[in-house]
């Protein structure tokens, strides 16, 4: 959807939240969940949708003759515009167990360099002429596990991107995403990318136009950071913010509650502790705009802590519609406070709902119409957008 968050703007979904490890299941999944969306959301103009390729469907599409652009006719034809890619999982996504191994390889790994460039080459060739695309990726690494050579990958990303820009006039951005518990989990850690940049005097105004920020609004939220942190760090530093992820965490606020009250919403935070994904955990009361405590995942958490004390946030991609969830809250009031800090100079023209863990919700919170669910998201940034100020709807 165009325009929606301001002129030159588009929104869609992240198509991560669908399992697909072959092109075929990918375009099965656009088929059934994808289109259902439009017919919702978009029925009379293009939608875009957020793309996920695992490396091999990457690998294999770029060395396939004619691979990519019988893809580009393919969406096109039913009306769904790939404007930005996910590259932060390089693997299965939907594997029975991801964990920490969704930040492998990292940016210290050829690998993930080549990975990305393959993203680079399809999206250049996905796209419709003169538009911009953009690739989330992960923060460079797992904190602590992150190799020597990142920065020399990391570089030679960023130098094919100003080559393509060079030779076609075609803008893509890489926008690293910061996570909790990553090398980049915050907006203090955001230096290490002005530092990058200072490497690269010969053409820094172009390594800045190339290499920005993917802010994913749960992942600031759970770090508590206040909900223009990131705003405020670019406009300071200079350092674009490529695309934000519209996306909403738990919030666990057992401060002040009666002992069976705490024993009741842990009850339900427990039914929010799975397998399949990391879901760091952050508790309050430290420096400001600091957790006092964190965890790499939520059992750890829950381990450490029997009984409930101050506030939790949870890295748990939970609907952005909804502020709360039986004795639990979410942290929606960090999308409103992002949104209407939006200044159209800050120049953000892509946005993406991202609510990929619908999969594995507590049973009783799952739906059984995903594209209505992912509609109803759309539909909530939609109105958002509309009550403070933003796009074609906004309010007089």
């Amino acid at each position: 959807m165009r325009d929606v968050l301001g002129p030159g703007t588009i929104l869609g979904y992240c198509t991560n939240v669908h399992a697909g490890a072959t092109l075929e299941q990918i375009k099965a999944n656009l088929e059934t969940y994808a289109l259902a969306v439009k017919r919702r959301m978009s029925p009379d103009e293009p939608m875009g949708v957020g793309l996920w390729f695992p490396a091999l469907v990457a690998d294999a599409l770029v060395n396939q003759p004619g691979g990519v652009e019988r893809l580009r006719d393919w969406l096109l034809e039913r009306g769904l515009l790939a404007y930005t890619l996910n590259g932060f999982p390089y693997g299965d996504f939907h594997g029975e167990v991801v964990k920490r191994s969704v930040y492998l390889p990292d940016w210290s790994h050829p690998e993930r360099a080549a990975y990305t460039l393959n993203l680079m080459d399809i999206l250049h060739r996905l796209l419709p002429e003169g538009a911009e695309g953009s690739i989330s990726t992960l923060p460079l690494g797992w904190s602590g596990a992150l190799a020597p050579g990142w920065a020399r990958n990391l570089g030679n990303v960023i130098d094919a991107l100003r080559g393509l820009h060079r030779q076609t006039g075609r803008l893509i951005h890489l926008d690293l995403e910061p996570e909790p518990g990553c090398e980049i989990e915050d907006a203090t850690r955001l230096p290490t990318l002005l530092a990058l940049i200072d490497t690269h005097e010969e053409d820094p105004e172009a390594f800045r136009r190339h290499l920005r920020i993917c802010h994913d609004i749960c992942h600031g939220a759970v770090m508590f950071e206040q909900p223009t942190s990131m705003l405020d760090w670019s406009r300071a530093s200079g350092i674009k913010v490529g695309k934000v992820q519209i996306s909403s965490a738990l919030r666990v606020p057992f401060q002040g509650r009666s002992a069976a009250e705490q024993a009741a919403m842990r009850a339900e935070l427990e039914a929010f502790s799975e397998a399949r994904y990391l879901h760091q955990t952050a508790i309050g009361g430290g420096a400001p705009a600091r957790p006092r405590e964190f965890f790499a995942d939520l059992p750890d958490a829950l381990a450490a802590h029997p009984r409930g004390n101050g506030e939790w946030r949870v890295h748990f991609h939970v609907p952005v519609d909804l502020e709360s969830i039986g004795r639990l809250e979410t942290t929606q009031s960090h999308i409103v406070a992002f949104l209407r800090a939006l200044r159209p100079e800050d120049g953000i023209h892509h946005f993406e709902v991202e609510s990929y863990a619908w999969n594995v919700l507590p049973p009783a919170l799952r739906s059984d119409d995903l594209a209505g669910a992912v509609a109803r998201e759309l539909l909530w940034v939609r109105e958002l957008a509309a009550k403070v100020g933003l796009g074609a709807e906004a309010a007089p």
